[in-house]
């Protein structure tokens, strides 16, 4: 489907990151843009920013995790620009928690917006597209090859299955809907950040580990040196123009996805692969992750045990 000037375009988690990218790209288009995303403040400043373009903005402060907050965003879409031709339900986050021994909100969290986002933004919609148009869905390379951590991982993993689902539906249909599914390598983004956005009703949010640290440290400057959201955002307009379904990560992580399957092919038990793209060599992950373990499980020292006793 060819992008033009006129359309509508909707865009979740729109307010930074790729979200703010995919805004820009398809009001560089002539699209009209509706951007979603938690955050009011940073929401307001890329109203001002996409609609340098000359192209109309609406913005519509969303909680994707909630379906009456993602049905409201279309009930404003359809109220001001009566159609809409592209949905990018974008909006993601990643929580520093450990996954197993921390609070079950962190995957609550996750799985509402990485997951539920979705599915409340196709389902909100896909009725309105069936005279044509395009749903893109962001999952990661994290969809593709586990090993970041286990909620996002479950997360990208089930927006890879469901997109390719609703895109062999949509086919077999035969209505006029293209879908992609967007798997970027590491992107210049605050994914790691994305505890700004910790929910009021969810408690206080939670706290990282002296292990996690180590993988947050390598994942920060992995992403600082990634690519870049515009390249993303081009990307995924070619995809659209192209009615393409995949939206892959660059070759170096397309090496270590063909390998994890060849090993599924040859039953052999999962592993880490030596190095993934980004990252040191998995020798010296382990070797940290070892040495942050022992960190945290050595006792308090005598002194130290003393004085919280004694209060000082």
């Amino acid at each position: 489907m060819e992008l033009e000037r006129g359309m509508v375009g909707v865009v979740t988690g729109a307010a930074s990151g790729i979200g703010l990218a995919l805004a820009h790209r398809l009001g560089e288009a002539g699209l009209n843009v509706v951007l979603a995303d938690v955050q009011a403040d940073a929401l307001e400043s890329a109203v001002k920013a996409v609609g340098s373009h000359g192209v109309e903005v609406l913005a519509v402060p969303t909680d994707v995790s909630k379906a009456e907050s993602v049905n409201a965003l279309r009930d404003a879409t359809l109220e001001r620009f009566g159609a809409v031709h592209v949905v990018c339900n974008n909006a993601g986050v990643w929580s520093r928690a450990d996954p197993w021994f921390g609070p079950l909100e962190s995957w609550e969290w996750v799985m509402g917006v990485n997951f539920w986002g979705v599915v409340h933004g196709v389902r909100a919609f896909l009725p309105h597209l069936a005279g044509g148009g395009h749903i893109v869905n962001t999952a990661s390379t994290a969809g593709l090859l586990p090993g970041f951590t286990p909620q996002y991982d479950a997360t990208k993993h089930a927006v890879v299955a469901i997109t390719e689902d609703l895109s062999v539906a949509m086919r077999l249909a035969g209505l006029p809907v293209g879908v992609s599914v967007l798997c970027p390598e590491w992107v210049r983004t605050q994914i790691v950040d994305a505890d700004r956005n910790w929910p009021d009703d969810g408690g206080p949010a939670p706290e990282g580990t002296p292990v996690g640290a180590g993988f947050e440290r390598n994942a920060r400057r992995a992403l600082d040196e990634g690519t870049t959201p515009a390249q993303i955002a081009d990307r995924v307009a070619d995809a659209i123009a192209a009615n393409r379904f995949w939206i892959l990560p660059e070759q170096g992580f397309m090496d270590l996805i063909e390998w994890r399957w060849q090993r599924i092919a040859e039953v052999v038990d999962p592993e880490m692969p030596p190095q993934i793209p980004g990252l040191p060599p998995t020798d010296q992950l382990v070797a940290e992750l070892r040495a942050a373990m022992l960190g945290a499980a050595e006792p308090a020292s005598p002194e130290t045990t003393l004085d919280a006793v004694s209060g000082t």
